[in-house]
């Protein structure tokens, strides 16, 4: 049992795993893709009139693909990821079909990623593709059913190679408007695991230190706290809560920093739960 990246730096194990899929409320079904339709429940729908929350009254709350990359080929020069239980799934193929999906009834999107990865790259099984790449597909000039809903990555993946040591501190005990124009860029959240160019950490027992506090903050908050408030909860649990614990030189003490990239335009509340 201990703590690795999801990089390059790697360390065989045995333990239980993480349920990624832990947070979501009732789902129908799954299919292969780990797709799930949320019902959709009265707790906290916004109202009609107030131009500052996303809707939530659409007969479905939405769509939650989970893409979880366990074992990867030997030509991306990755090792298998150990603390998760999951299926390969082929990250382009699924956000391609997913854009071209009828999401006209759907209050949201939401991508769950777990894999290895760099700077601004995610890799698939086979190879690694850009994570702009992935996300195109599903703007607002490519996929008109999702403009002006909320669509929200959670990135579990290293975004290069530094490592954070850490360091001590003293401290003090109006109705949607269909006609309206928007960027295409407007609408997405992206919550990566950690800070632009460093490891993200796993335990080989529990799972991803960011894909735990994620699940534990939904959990606990859903249908009190808007969805920034819940992931500033989250950063400050992986930030005061890990530290790595590695048999690996140099790669003990370190701690992590999650990255939360918003250009929400609303605020976002999933329901209460029932």
């Amino acid at each position: 049992m201990g703590d690795v990246t999801d990089g390059d730096y790697t360390k065989d194990g045995n333990g239980d795993t993480v349920d990624a899929l832990k947070w979501r409320e009732k789902s129908s079904k799954q299919n292969t893709a780990e797709d799930t339709k949320v019902k959709r429940s009265s707790g906290s729908d916004a109202k009609p009139s107030d131009p500052y929350r996303y809707r939530m009254d659409y007969p479905c709350m939405g769509t939650c693909l989970v893409i979880n990359n366990k074992n990867f080929d030997r030509s991306t020069g990755k090792k298998n990821r150990r603390g998760l239980d999951g299926s390969n799934e082929h990250t382009r193929s699924d956000q391609h079909t997913h854009s071209q999906y009828d999401h006209s009834q759907n209050a949201s999107f939401v991508c769950v990623l777990l894999s290895h990865g760099d700077e601004g790259v995610v890799y698939g099984t086979d190879g690694f593709e850009k994570f702009e790449d992935l996300i195109r597909c599903l703007k607002g000039d490519n996929c008109k059913s999702l403009v002006g809903k909320p669509k929200l990555f959670f990135i579990q993946a290293c975004r290069g190679s530094a490592l954070d040591d850490g360091c001590s501190i003293e401290t003090d005990s109006v109705v949607d408007q269909t006609s309206e124009r928007i960027p295409v860029e407007a609408d997405f959240l992206y919550a990566y695991s950690t800070a632009p160019g460093y490891y993200s950490w796993r335990n080989t027992s529990n799972g991803s230190w960011f894909i735990q506090s994620l699940c534990k903050n939904l959990d606990k908050f859903s249908g009190q706290l808007e969805l920034m408030q819940i992931m500033t909860r989250v950063n400050h649990h992986v930030a005061l809560d890990f530290e790595s614990a590695s048999t690996l030189p140099g790669f003990d003490y370190k701690k992590q920093i999650p990255c939360i990239v918003s250009l929400l335009t609303k605020d976002f509340y999933f329901h209460n739960k029932q």
